[in-house]
């Protein structure tokens, strides 16, 4: 542990989450009564910001919300829990996007309807630079990809930490990769050609990333850098709900990443280590929140 406070720039999307803890994802024409609910700011830059924020880091988030007075209880949220919200839709009075969830309760996998970022295209602010000169490291997740792509390129001029949280390949991934630092990527994420974890950190290597992970679930993480490559273990507990764990991870990393002044593999693979602890305590509780309410 090589510095101070650290200070973190989330770079995607924010939606409002709906969560329902139900016995089973209903069928067609089916209602049921759900055993729990909790409605939150969500999104995997929205989640990974509130981690950091909630393990002592200073969070900004650079997304899109709105006036809608939904985006408004969003952004009250997320400033509730000591986030700054940077809100590039701020005069639009549509309301944000919104993450239907069902949690299944016997085993914690979820199913999710949502619109993500289709409502948007966000131009980089005129003070982009300074949103990422003030930041030790850059978090992305692949949403808002003209704004993601401009941010990892100001991050890459002023010498800041990129990082990317890989839930799917998307359009315009390719042109993000090479300012990346390190990606951590889920068993989802599928590069083209792409087949198994090994051909992914190969694909995130030969397209200018140093240090690459795969996630899946609960088991280990796969990991790759220049000084080799190695496996770590997922904590095992009773899991709840994994809805938001990657987005959990993506947080701890990032502020764990952010506390070192340079990477090396041992000192990836222990913040790799660290950040698991994190995402697995997260998954042992219901909704998103709760984690931290808990420990």
């Amino acid at each position: 542990m090589e510095r101070g406070r650290p200070t973190g720039l989330f770079v995607g999307l924010c939606t409002l989450d709906v969560i329902q803890l139900v016995d089973h994802a209903p069928g067609p024409n089916e209602k049921l009564t759900a055993r729990d609910q909790t409605v939150a700011a969500g999104g995997p830059a929205a989640n990974a910001a509130v981690t950091f924020g909630h393990l002592g880091g200073a969070a900004t988030l650079l997304t899109a919300i709105g006036a809608h007075p939904l985006g408004v209880g969003v952004a009250a949220d997320l400033r509730a829990l000591g986030v700054t919200v940077s809100d590039l839709a701020a005069d639009s009075a549509e309301p944000p996007a919104v993450s239907s969830v069902l949690v299944t309760a016997s085993t914690g996998e979820r199913a999710v309807a949502s619109t993500n970022a289709t409502a948007h295209r966000l131009a980089p602010p005129d003070d982009l630079d300074g949103l990422v000169a003030a930041c030790d490291i850059v978090e992305f997740d692949g949403h808002h990809m003209e704004l993601a792509v401009a941010a990892a390129r100001s991050a890459r001029a002023l010498g800041r930490k990129t990082l990317f949280d890989g839930g799917s390949w998307k359009s315009g991934t390719q042109d993000l990769l090479p300012l990346i630092d390190v990606a951590v990527c889920s068993a989802d994420f599928h590069p083209p050609g792409t087949s198994t974890p090994t051909d992914t950190l190969r694909f995130l290597r030969e397209h200018g990333v140093v240090w690459s992970a795969v996630t899946g679930g609960a088991d280990p993480i796969q990991w790759a850098g220049p000084g080799g490559d190695g496996t770590v273990a997922v904590p095992a507990v009773p899991v709840a709900d994994t809805l938001g764990a990657g987005d959990v991870l993506h947080g701890a990393l990032a502020y764990h990443l952010a506390l070192r002044a340079r990477l090396t593999s041992e000192g990836f693979a222990e913040a790799l280590r660290a950040a698991a602890v994190v995402a697995s305590r997260a998954s042992a509780s219901f909704g998103t929140r709760a984690w931290m309410r808990e420990g």
